[in-house]
């Protein structure tokens, strides 16, 4: 299945994850064209790499196609799809049918852990509503099997197995 990756977003530090009861925190998102994925500990330069073992979210996508929706649904259309606070924005891939199930981009082999559900951070981080708009479509966690790199662009994915 042929696809695309839009875009790449790494940070360094965590904005919202440990900042409750506080204001979210204001760490860059880093906008490189390809990523290193390594298998069992998430991406390099992300701030969850390395998190913990076997944690569910080493690398997380996030669906044009929902940005596009929530921006109409909310009529919020100042906010770029960073804000999601997600790694990889792809195109021409329904993210949710990837759960429980082992894929190949490129030379990397992940696989889908759970959706990434949103939380009430997404209200301030994009605009009141958000939240529940995402819900049930906030992405897909996964985990990475072998590692390798992802870069923007047209990729091929295969899908290995339920």
């Amino acid at each position: 299945m042929e696809i695309e990756i839009l875009a790449i977003y790494l940070s360094p530090d965590h904005d919202f994850r440990g900042h409750h009861g506080n204001p979210r925190g204001n760490n860059p998102i880093l906008h490189p064209d390809s990523v290193e994925c390594v298998a069992g500990q998430g991406l390099v330069g992300d701030r969850y790499f390395g998190y913990k073992d076997d944690y569910k979210g080493q690398i997380t996508f996030f669906d044009e196609a929902v940005h596009l929706a929530a921006q109409d649904a909310l009529n919020c259309y100042d906010t770029p799809p960073e804000a999601y606070r997600r790694n990889i924005l792809t195109r021409g891939i329904d993210l949710n049918t990837l759960i429980d199930t082992t894929f190949r981009i490129g030379d990397a082999t992940f696989k889908g852990s759970q959706e990434c559900a949103p939380c009430y951070w997404m209200d301030e981080a994009f605009c009141p509503g958000m939240e529940e708009f995402l819900k049930g479509r906030g992405g897909l966690r996964a985990r990475i099997l072998t590692g390798g790199t992802l870069t923007k662009g047209p990729a091929h994915l295969e899908i290995k197995s339920s």
